[in-house]
Protein backbone atom coordinates (compact mmCIF):
# COMPACT_ATOMS: atom_id res chain seq x y z
CA UNK A 1 0.00 0.00 0.00
CA UNK A 2 2.84 2.37 0.91
CA UNK A 3 3.60 2.23 -2.79
CA UNK A 4 0.50 3.27 -4.26
CA UNK A 5 0.48 6.61 -1.58
CA UNK A 6 4.12 7.50 -2.54
CA UNK A 7 3.13 7.27 -6.15
CA UNK A 8 0.06 9.48 -5.47
CA UNK A 9 1.89 12.07 -3.59
CA UNK A 10 4.42 12.05 -6.47
CA UNK A 11 1.90 12.39 -8.67
CA UNK A 12 0.13 15.33 -7.11
CA UNK A 13 3.70 17.05 -6.55
CA UNK A 14 4.55 16.95 -10.12
CA UNK A 15 1.08 18.52 -11.22
CA UNK A 16 1.38 21.22 -8.14
CA UNK A 17 2.85 23.78 -10.59
CA UNK A 18 0.29 23.10 -13.01
CA UNK A 19 -2.22 23.45 -10.63
CA UNK A 20 -1.44 26.99 -9.14
CA UNK A 21 -0.64 28.58 -12.71
CA UNK A 22 -4.62 27.05 -13.36
CA UNK A 23 -5.94 28.41 -9.95
CA UNK A 24 -5.76 32.32 -10.78
CA UNK A 25 -7.38 32.06 -13.72
CA UNK A 26 -10.53 30.30 -12.12
CA UNK A 27 -10.51 32.53 -8.86
CA UNK A 28 -10.86 36.27 -10.35
CA UNK A 29 -11.76 39.13 -8.63
CA UNK A 30 -14.47 39.22 -10.91
CA UNK A 31 -15.99 35.98 -10.97
CA UNK A 32 -15.88 36.08 -7.00
CA UNK A 33 -17.95 39.39 -7.30
CA UNK A 34 -20.86 37.64 -9.04
CA UNK A 35 -20.80 34.22 -7.43
CA UNK A 36 -24.49 34.70 -6.22
CA UNK A 37 -27.75 36.71 -7.41
CA UNK A 38 -26.26 40.22 -5.62
CA UNK A 39 -22.51 41.74 -7.68
CA UNK A 40 -20.51 43.42 -5.52
CA UNK A 41 -18.88 45.45 -8.10
CA UNK A 42 -22.09 46.83 -9.03
CA UNK A 43 -23.05 50.34 -9.06
CA UNK A 44 -26.34 49.99 -7.18
CA UNK A 45 -26.75 54.13 -7.72
CA UNK A 46 -26.39 53.70 -11.29
CA UNK A 47 -28.33 50.25 -11.96
CA UNK A 48 -31.87 52.26 -10.13
CA UNK A 49 -31.31 55.62 -12.83
CA UNK A 50 -30.68 53.26 -15.07
CA UNK A 51 -33.88 51.04 -13.81
CA UNK A 52 -36.06 54.35 -13.42
CA UNK A 53 -35.66 55.49 -16.98
CA UNK A 54 -36.74 51.90 -18.12
CA UNK A 55 -39.29 51.87 -15.90
CA UNK A 56 -40.59 55.38 -17.38
CA UNK A 57 -40.46 53.58 -21.05
CA UNK A 58 -42.09 50.58 -19.99
CA UNK A 59 -44.52 51.95 -18.08
CA UNK A 60 -43.43 50.21 -14.93
CA UNK A 61 -42.22 50.46 -11.52
CA UNK A 62 -38.51 50.15 -9.67
CA UNK A 63 -38.15 46.84 -7.55
CA UNK A 64 -35.04 47.42 -6.07
CA UNK A 65 -34.23 43.96 -3.56
CA UNK A 66 -32.16 44.66 -0.58
CA UNK A 67 -29.87 41.35 0.10
CA UNK A 68 -26.55 39.39 0.39
CA UNK A 69 -25.29 36.27 -1.77
CA UNK A 70 -24.50 34.83 1.81
CA UNK A 71 -28.60 35.08 2.37
CA UNK A 72 -30.58 32.09 1.94
CA UNK A 73 -33.67 33.54 1.98
CA UNK A 74 -32.30 36.75 -0.54
CA UNK A 75 -31.17 33.78 -2.86
CA UNK A 76 -34.90 32.04 -2.69
CA UNK A 77 -36.28 35.15 -3.20
CA UNK A 78 -34.41 35.90 -6.24
CA UNK A 79 -35.32 32.07 -7.81
CA UNK A 80 -38.92 32.60 -7.22
CA UNK A 81 -38.76 36.09 -9.06
CA UNK A 82 -36.88 33.79 -11.80
CA UNK A 83 -38.96 30.75 -11.96
CA UNK A 84 -41.95 30.82 -9.52
CA UNK A 85 -45.23 31.46 -9.48
CA UNK A 86 -44.75 35.20 -9.23
CA UNK A 87 -41.92 35.74 -12.23
CA UNK A 88 -44.99 36.71 -14.76
CA UNK A 89 -46.01 39.02 -12.15
CA UNK A 90 -42.50 41.03 -11.54
CA UNK A 91 -41.45 40.35 -15.00
CA UNK A 92 -44.76 42.39 -16.28
CA UNK A 93 -44.99 45.07 -13.27
CA UNK A 94 -41.32 45.75 -12.87
CA UNK A 95 -37.88 46.64 -13.50
CA UNK A 96 -36.04 44.57 -10.71
CA UNK A 97 -32.78 46.11 -8.90
CA UNK A 98 -31.06 43.75 -6.70
CA UNK A 99 -28.65 45.55 -4.32
CA UNK A 100 -25.71 44.09 -2.48
CA UNK A 101 -25.78 45.10 1.13
CA UNK A 102 -23.28 43.09 1.99
CA UNK A 103 -22.65 42.17 5.89
CA UNK A 104 -24.74 45.14 6.19
CA UNK A 105 -21.92 47.42 5.29
CA UNK A 106 -22.52 48.18 1.93
CA UNK A 107 -25.29 50.31 0.28
CA UNK A 108 -26.98 51.04 3.59
CA UNK A 109 -27.41 54.93 2.51
CA UNK A 110 -29.61 53.54 -0.25
CA UNK A 111 -32.14 51.42 1.42
CA UNK A 112 -32.27 54.27 4.48
CA UNK A 113 -32.92 56.63 1.61
CA UNK A 114 -35.81 54.70 0.39
CA UNK A 115 -37.26 53.69 4.52
CA UNK A 116 -35.81 50.42 4.30
CA UNK A 117 -35.09 49.19 7.75
CA UNK A 118 -32.54 46.80 6.82
CA UNK A 119 -31.96 46.12 10.43
CA UNK A 120 -35.39 44.36 10.37
CA UNK A 121 -34.02 41.75 8.02
CA UNK A 122 -33.13 40.89 4.71
CA UNK A 123 -34.25 40.41 1.84
CA UNK A 124 -36.01 43.59 1.95
CA UNK A 125 -37.56 46.07 -0.83
CA UNK A 126 -38.77 49.49 -1.95
CA UNK A 127 -40.92 50.03 -5.03
CA UNK A 128 -40.04 53.33 -6.90
CA UNK A 129 -42.06 55.00 -9.53
CA UNK A 130 -41.23 56.45 -12.53
CA UNK A 131 -39.79 59.40 -10.87
CA UNK A 132 -37.53 57.25 -8.96
CA UNK A 133 -39.96 57.98 -5.62
CA UNK A 134 -40.05 55.32 -3.02
CA UNK A 135 -43.76 54.27 -3.43
CA UNK A 136 -43.53 51.52 -1.06
CA UNK A 137 -40.90 49.57 1.18
CA UNK A 138 -40.77 46.81 3.56
CA UNK A 139 -40.74 47.87 6.85
CA UNK A 140 -40.80 44.85 9.12
CA UNK A 141 -38.91 42.25 7.40
CA UNK A 142 -41.72 40.79 5.28
CA UNK A 143 -39.96 38.85 3.58
CA UNK A 144 -37.03 38.13 5.60
CA UNK A 145 -38.49 34.28 6.32
CA UNK A 146 -38.87 33.84 2.10
CA UNK A 147 -37.75 30.16 2.15
CA UNK A 148 -40.51 29.74 5.09
CA UNK A 149 -43.36 31.64 2.70
CA UNK A 150 -42.59 29.89 0.39
CA UNK A 151 -43.01 30.51 -3.53
CA UNK A 152 -46.95 30.38 -2.60
CA UNK A 153 -46.21 33.15 0.16
CA UNK A 154 -43.74 35.36 -1.83
CA UNK A 155 -46.21 35.71 -4.67
CA UNK A 156 -49.13 36.33 -2.32
CA UNK A 157 -47.26 39.14 -1.10
CA UNK A 158 -46.23 40.81 -4.67
CA UNK A 159 -49.73 39.86 -5.93
CA UNK A 160 -50.87 42.00 -2.97
CA UNK A 161 -48.05 44.99 -3.77
CA UNK A 162 -49.32 45.23 -7.53
CA UNK A 163 -53.32 45.63 -6.40
CA UNK A 164 -53.95 49.65 -7.36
Amino acid sequence: MRPLIALTLASTLALGPTLATAAPETASPTAASTAGPYDDAADAQADIRAAVAEAGRRKQQVLVVFGANWCGDCKMLDASFKSGPVAPLIQRHYQVVKVNVGRFNANVDIAERYGVPLKKGIPAVAVLNAKGEATHATQGGELANARKMGDAGVAAYFEQLAKP
